[in-house]
């Protein structure tokens, strides 16, 4: 999205596309500058407007105002002035600041002697134009319309302030002059399609001896029938619309409509419209309209007046909610607390206006909530409660505009979290929630949005910017949305013109209204948003005007309301009637995160590490669980995964200390995240261990639900371990290694799942019975082997005991782990490293691994170690990647072909697995996925299981994801997949064009796995992710090793995937998840002493149901449970 934002005032703001949140509903005062023929131009030049001279300075608006932008260009050749009435840019269809809509320019001038013979030209001159979404024009002189394309211009810099940086395109539409008619002439230029076009010089060349004369007469410009009804003595009426634009003395007219008395209009110099009513119609009627002046007839038009529909409009006003973007973070949060202090204000104002046109303020998000508060006094709080309980503020669940695909599943719990808390507070049911400007979003949301009591979602996406398939899909198709289990599902409604102001204008709302009506919408009701744009204020005057518009119409009926208000009418006279659809919605923002791949990676691994801190706490010490602590953490999590990443100028001025600043406050929500959840997971296990004294002793935690066998542990080399020599808690020697980091490795077996196993370290010898080795380019233990290719360093041959075939795919374009860079989009430009120097690290016998180091394009140096482990049947992989810092678009992949034949791909996405294609519902991105953990390849008889775990980004088939810049046209973007047994890791990229990371820098690690396995087993490769992701915890020992399991659950095909205290702090919280894809009665067991009751609960923590017996947990499915603390 090339440009976008709300209520920004900075004045290097970018224009742009329909930018990220380029939704800024302001309209325009245009601009251009005539000089008549009077002037020293040349004989045929009949008028210009602007100087030839690649600056703009003489227009309206410039140099960077655009978000000032009111009105379109009029211009009347002798009377208009170019700073005042041509803006200096004309927007097109994919600048939300500007509407999202066309826009025409206009040009009015008069001729006293057409010629009869002869060419014109209509010359002009662009500054510049936009970079990625140029426009298509149609430019029409009195009526005959031309096309004209324009090219891709250079940026931004010129619509923000620097002409000089444009890239200048002329042309001229030349036509034969005997268009031109004495008196008034006309010339449109309308923006039919893309963005927006800088103008430095237009003029029109004519025949010599072609003379400029003074604009006088009377021009009708429109005539239509908008789709409203009026009232009167109880009978309804259509009106018929008429545009006049006169010039000249005030005069009378007649308009004249069939079958209704003729209407007397006194025309001025200005543009008038003129509604005159004619008698509703029940089927298509033709009536026949015509203006008179002075007995002179202007124009006569047949219309087909069309039956119109008793529409209720539901506007939902609301803030987009950009954390950064438009202003620093800190100034956005200000910002947002005054709105809702303004919002309350104006309810408590116009709570006396009749039903739908008393204002009221949907809350998008919770993030600014939660800020406001904790800071407002007792009484403003008090204010806030009362306005929520009033109706006059509808609260939405949803703590920011999320990008739902990078959240861990526990993650997208806490997302919804607050609003659980909040409802609690102010005894108001929370159940719908906004979410606006992201495009997609993960299966998983719908079980997180049934665990939390939503049953609604109200989605206002972009308008076009890097959107896919979303709108045309969804747009206005309000469906009901089935998760994974079958069950559970919210009612979901996309607005058809993302969230930008459908109702700024009468005008704007028929157009959307009619567009509805040609599409076949089928129902009466409608909602749309009304937003200012990103960070935009309330729309103080929005009740009263909605009041005006009710009084003098009847129809379409206009009504303020709440998201969940909206909803709820809905669904009372069309919820049955709705289709429904089951799938994921794969998302398209989330490639944005691997802009800056090293935070994405400690984010991913700070929810995994949060999840494992809780269940340590539930285990060892309940009743000390940090609530605050672990919050503030959660926090940071989500909030660094929210859609706003920095400023919306941060690739065409990444240095600008706008940029800078906003950067350093996201980043900061990873790196905290980092550190909040290192130190609390520390703080679950401490007092373990002799303060300063050799460790004698560890023990190994099972954070999980099910047993953990014969898994490699890695002692801290800053653990004071007392020797290499390790043995189990029955004295057998354990085999283990002294790894060249100065880690201690063992292979640890039989971990009961939440309980530990002891382990005594001595300085005796290890043992030293395994097989793990290298040969050159080779590894090996007794049960896996691989090889690597001496010239690319990829793996070229993998074979596992269990798995007797050739996993690496021979014939495929990429080998396993094979590293492809791409700058640009071109796929004929994709390069490898250059030469490897391969050299052993680890030379067992317990882990063995190769280095495989190269200069690589795009890298300082590439790094690839790969591990082998005896006793494992896998590979693990750790990619550094040593970035330079790469302006230029460009693209980092790890391509891995396995040669699995008719293998079909599965993802890991939260409680749900996602097949391409078979399990993607219509809209859903296909160009990239955003997976959880693993994606697992298998046929009939065998298959891997590849673990992911930093960088999220996956592509199937072929690179795919090589899509640039700000992109709106939906066929730019894949509609299918094909069967396919090759993977790609998107690791990293810098291909947006607003809000993400211009370049990243510096070492940034990307660590997988391979597991080979018989046939595919949902249980078996969600338990190995989450092994990978979630490893076990090693600790000095303390007091006795909690041998028995605090909880378990069998089957083992019932994963927990949260274990926590509650923050009540009088219950352990357990969620369980139906991982097998079967439908499984669980038996829950907890060690003495028992929980007191066992509830059934859901995301509020508080009791339900009593739960006693087995549970059942159908397929895909989370059920919460709440066990009182004896």
């Amino acid at each position: 999205m090339e440009t976008s934002f709300g209520t920004e005032t900075n004045t290097t703001a970018r224009a742009g596309c329909t930018g990220f949140g380029c939704r800024l509903f302001l309209s325009w005062t245009v601009l251009l500058a005539a000089l008549p023929t009077a002037l020293a131009q040349p004989a045929n030049l009949l008028w210009q407007i602007g100087q030839p001279d690649n600056d703009n300075r003489e227009f309206a608006l410039a140099p960077n105002h655009y978000a000032e932008f009111r009105d379109d260009g009029f211009f009347v050749v002798g009377r208009s002035d170019p700073k005042r009435d041509w803006p200096y840019v004309q927007p097109g269809p994919g600048d939300a600041w500007a509407g999202g809509r066309e826009h025409t320019f206009s040009i009015v001038f008069g001729v006293t002697n057409p010629p009869a013979t002869g060419d014109c030209k209509l010359r002009v001159d662009l500054i510049d134009t936009h970079s990625s979404g140029p426009p298509q024009l149609r430019i029409q002189i009195n009526g005959r319309a031309f096309e004209q394309s324009t090219p891709r211009g250079a940026g931004d810099e010129s619509v923000n302030g620097q002409p000089a940086k444009g890239k200048e395109h002329k042309f001229d539409i030349t036509f034969p002059a005997e268009l031109l008619k004495p008196g008034a002439n006309e010339v449109n230029i309308t923006t039919v399609s893309g963005s927006w076009i800088l103008y430095d010089w237009i003029a029109l060349e004519t025949p010599a001896g072609v003379e400029t004369a003074d604009v006088t007469g009377t021009v009708v410009s429109s005539m239509h029938s908008p789709p409203v009804l009026i009232e009167k003595n109880g009978q309804f009426s259509q009106v018929v619309q008429l545009s006049i634009r006169h010039f000249g003395e005030e005069t009378r007219a007649l308009v004249r409509v069939d079958g209704t008395e003729a209407t007397n209009l006194t025309l001025r110099a200005a543009a008038q419209s003129l509604e005159v009513p004619v008698p509703a119609v029940e089927k298509e009627t033709p009536v026949i309209v015509s203006v008179e002046v002075a007995g002179q007839t202007l124009a006569t038009q047949t219309l087909a007046l069309m039956p119109v529909r008793k529409w209720v409009v539901y506007l939902l006003p609301h803030s987009h909610v950009d954390i950064g973007y438009t202003h620093v973070q800190t100034d956005v949060e200000r910002a947002q607390w005054r709105y809702l202090e303004t919002a309350i204000d104006t309810a408590r104002k116009t709570a006396g206006n009749p039903p739908g046109a008393r204002f009221k303020w949907n809350v998008e998000v919770l993030w600014a909530v939660d800020g406001y508060l904790k800071q407002a006094t007792p009484e403003k709080q008090k204010e806030f409660m009362d306005a929520v309980k009033a109706g006059w503020v509808g609260l939405d669940a949803l703590y920011g505009n999320e990008l739902t695909g990078l959240c861990r599943p526990e993650e997208l719990l806490r997302l919804t979290g607050y609003a659980m808390k909040l409802s609690q507070r102010t005894g108001v049911p929370i159940e719908s929630a906004m979410i606006t400007d992201v495009p997609g979003y993960t299966w998983g949301i719908v079980p997180a949005f049934a665990h939390s009591g939503v049953k609604y979602w109200s989605i206002g996406p972009n308008g076009g910017d890097r959107i896919g398939h979303t709108i045309a899909a969804w747009g206005d198709k309000p469906f009901w949305w089935i998760g994974p289990n079958g069950r559970d599902k919210v009612l979901v409604w996309m607005t058809g013109t993302g969230y930008y102001q459908v109702f700024q204008s009468p005008r704007k709302l028929q157009e959307y209204l009619t567009q509805l009506e040609q599409k076949g919408y089928p129902y009466d009701m409608v909602h749309v948003r009304h937003c200012l744009g990103d960070n935009g204020a309330p729309d103080v005057n929005f009740a009263d005007t909605v009041k005006k518009w009710n009084e003098s119409h009847a129809y379409p009926k206009l009504v303020i309301a709440t998201t969940a208000e909206m909803f709820r009418d809905f669904e009372q006279r069309y919820g049955e009637k709705l289709p429904s659809a089951k799938g994921d919605f794969t998302p398209y923002w989330e490639d944005g995160a691997a802009s800056s791949a090293r935070e994405t990676a400690l984010n991913r691994a700070a929810a995994e590490r949060l999840t494992q801190a809780e269940t340590l706490f539930a285990m060892l010490n309940p009743t000390k669980y940090p609530v605050e602590e672990f919050y503030q953490a959660w926090r940071n999590a989500v909030l660094y995964d929210e859609h706003t990443w920095g400023a919306h100028n941060s690739i065409s001025q990444p240095d600008h200390p706008f940029v800078k600043s906003q950067w350093a406050i996201k980043q900061a929500f990873a790196l905290e995240a980092d550190q909040q959840s290192r130190a609390l997971l520390e703080k679950s296990l401490a007092g373990r261990g002799p303060s300063g004294a050799r460790i004698e002793a560890v023990d190994v935690f099972n954070t999980t639900s099910w047993t953990r066998t014969d898994e490699l542990v890695v002692a801290p080399k800053d653990l004071a371990l007392a020797g290499d020599a390790v043995k189990d808690a029955d004295g057998k020697p354990v085999l283990s290694q002294r790894l060249s980091t100065g880690e201690l490795a063992f292979l640890a077996g039989d971990i009961p799942p939440f309980a530990s196993r002891r382990y005594t370290i001595s300085a005796g010898s290890p043992l030293v019975s395994g097989k793990a080795r290298v040969d050159g380019a080779a590894l090996s233990t007794s049960r896996v082997s691989l090889r690597v290719d001496d010239q690319t360093g990829a793996i070229v041959s993998f074979r596992c005991q269990s798995v007797d075939v050739e996993l690496a795919d021979a014939k495929a374009k990429a080998a396993l782990n094979d590293y492809l860079y791409l700058p640009g989009s071109d796929l004929k430009g994709l390069k490898r490293n250059g030469p490897v120097k391969i050299s052993a690290r680890e030379t067992g016998p317990l882990v063995a691994s190769l280095v495989i180091e190269s200069d690589a394009p795009g890298c300082n140096k590439l790094t690839r170690e790969l591990r082998v482990v005896e006793g494992l049947d896998r590979v693990d992989i750790i990619n550094v990647v040593d970035k330079k810092p790469v302006r230029e678009k460009e693209g980092v992949h790890f391509g891995f072909a396995f040669n699995v034949p008719g293998g079909e791909v599965r993802l890991d996405v939260p409680w749900a697995v996602v097949r391409p294609e078979a399990d993607q519902i219509p809209g859903a991105c296909k160009n990239w996925f955003t997976v959880q953990r693993w994606v697992d390849i298998s046929n009939k008889d065998y298959g891997v299981t590849w673990a992911t775990l930093d960088a999220p980004l996956v592509e199937v088939g072929a690179v795919t994801a090589n899509l640039i810049g700000s992109l709106s046209n939906p066929k730019a973007w894949l509609e299918h997949i094909g069967p396919s047994q090759t993977i790609y890791s998107w690791a990293m990229n810098n291909h947006w064009h607003t809000n993400y990371r211009a370049e990243q820098d510096g070492p940034t690690v990307f660590r997988y796995a391979i597991w080979p396995h018989g046939p595919f087993s949902a249980e078996a490769a969600a338990k190995f992710g989450v092994s990978m992701s979630q490893p076990l915890i090693v600790a000095p020992a303390s007091g006795q090793a909690v041998s028995e399991p605090r909880l378990r659950v069998e089957p083992s095909s019932v994963l927990v995937t949260a274990f926590k205290p509650s923050e009540d702090g009088k219950a352990w919280i357990v969620r369980l998840f139906g991982a097998s894809g079967k439908t499984e009665q669980a038996k829950v067991t907890f060690a003495d002493p028992a929980p007191k009751t066992l509830w059934l609960s859901d995301n509020s923590e508080r009791p339900g149901l009593a739960a006693s017996g087995p549970i059942e947990v159908s397929a895909w499915s989370i059920v919460t449970l709440r066990a009182e603390l004896p």
